[in-house]
C-alpha cells in the first residue's frame, strides 16, 4: 500500500502543466509516481482562489508544515540558560560550555536576543549581564521608531530556504551614498547568487517597492528576506504584488542576511561610501550588475550567477510543460 509523502515544488509544476492538459488524476498520479489520493488531497487543501497554482500550493504546504514544527530552541533549553545567566555566566561563556558539553548549542548573540527580548517585557534577566551599556547600535541597524505592520519574522521562515536547494529565494537591502542622499536597493537570489539593483532618489518605502517589483516581477520569487528598515514598510503590497512571501531578520542581525550582505561589499568597490549617488547613471549601474552576475565564483563551481539561475528558470519552465 502506497504511503502520502510531501510532494515537491518541481511535481507541483507537472500537477499544473497536466491539469492544463485535461489529465486526469489517476494519469497524473501515474506519470509524478504518486498515489491517486496525494494529488486528491493536494487539490482539496492547496487550491487558491484563482484555481491551482504550483507556487502558491508549495507556499500553503510549507506553512502548514511549519505551523506544526517544534522550536528549534526549546523552552528546557532556555531554562537552563537563563539558570546559567542567573549564576553570572556570560552569553558568551553558557555558549561555549553547551557546545563543549555536547548540549543543544545556543549561539551568544541568540542568548543576548533572548535577555533583551526578556527585558522588554518586563523581565530582570538583563541585571545579570557584568556589562550593561546601553546597546550599541550595528551596521543595517533597525529604526527605533516603531515596528513595521504585520512583520513575518524569519524564524517563520521554511527550512528550505536555508538550503539554498532551488531558485527564488531573495534577500534585499539598500546601499546609501554620502549623507544618506539617494541608496542603491540590492537584490540577491540565494542559490545563484543573481543580483539586481535599482537606484532611489529617495529611501522611501513607496520607491524601494516600486524597485523591487520593477526588478523582479519577470523572475522566480518564493520568499523575499530584508532588515527592518523602514524602506521596507510597503513589504506587503510587495509579497502580493510578486505572488511570495515576505520575512523579516531580527533587530540587529544582519548575518541573517550573510549573501546580502557580502554582495553589498562588492556593490561598494564600484560605489564607495564617500561617494554622492546622484553622480551614479542608471547605465552605470547596470554595468556593474552585469558584471557580477557574469563573474564566476567558487561555491558555485566557478560557474555565473547568470548561468546558474537561467539554467534551472529554464529547467523549471520545461517541467511546467510537461504533458
Amino acid at each position: 500500500m502506497k504511503t502520502y509523502r510531501q510532494l515537491t515544488l518541481e511535481q507541483r509544476y507537472q500537477i499544473y502543466a497536466l491539469l492544463k492538459a485535461g489529465i486526469n488524476l489517476v494519469q497524473i498520479a501515474a506519470h509524478i509516481g504518486v498515489d491517486k489520493s496525494t494529488i486528491s488531497r493536494e487539490l482539496k487543501r492547496n487550491v487558491s482562489q484563482r484555481g491551482y497554482r504550483p507556487q502558491f500550493a508549495d507556499r500553503t504546504a510549507c506553512h502548514r508544515r511549519r505551523e506544526k514544527a517544534k522550536p528549534r530552541i526549546t523552552s528546557g533549553c532556555w531554562a537552563e540558560i537563563e539558570a546559567d545567566l542567573k549564576e553570572q555566566m556570560s552569553p558568551e561563556q553558557i555558549s561555549g560550555k553547551r557546545a563543549l558539553k555536547g548540549g543543544q548549542t545556543v549561539s551568544h548573540e541568540w542568548i543576548y536576543q533572548h535577555i533583551y527580548r526578556d527585558k522588554a517585557s518586563g523581565g530582570n534577566l538583563y541585571t545579570n549581564l557584568r556589562c550593561r551599556k546601553k546597546r550599541r547600535k550595528r551596521y543595517g541597524s533597525y529604526s527605533k521608531r516603531g515596528r513595521l505592520v504585520n512583520q513575518n519574522s524569519i524564524e517563520q521562515r521554511p527550512e528550505i530556504v536555508d538550503q539554498k536547494s532551488r531558485i527564488g529565494d531573495w534577500e534585499v537591502d539598500t546601499v546609501i551614498g554620502k549623507g544618506h542622499h539617494q541608496a542603491i536597493v540590492s537584490m540577491v537570489e540565494r542559490k545563484s547568487k543573481l543580483l539586481r539593483m535599482k537606484k532611489i532618489n529617495q529611501k522611501t518605502g513607496c520607491l524601494t517597492r516600486q524597485a523591487i517589483c520593477l526588478e523582479l516581477k519577470d523572475l522566480i520569487v518564493e520568499i523575499i528576506t530584508s532588515d527592518n528598515g523602514r524602506e521596507f514598510a510597503e513589504h506587503a503590497d510587495i509579497a502580493a504584488f510578486l505572488n511570495a512571501d515576505f520575512y523579516f531578520c531580527h533587530p540587529y542581525s544582519s548575518w541573517e542576511r550573510g549573501l546580502n550582505e557580502n554582495t553589498n561589499g562588492l556593490i561598494r568597490q564600484y560605489f564607495p561610501k564617500h561617494l554622492k549617488f546622484d553622480m551614479i547613471t542608471h547605465e552605470q549601474i547596470k554595468i556593474v550588475e552585469d558584471k557580477l552576475n557574469n563573474r564566476p565564483r567558487k561555491t558555485l563551481g566557478f560557474l555565473t550567477p547568470n548561468e546558474v539561475y537561467f539554467k534551472e528558470q529554464e529547467q523549471l519552465r520545461n517541467v511546467a510543460l510537461t504533458t
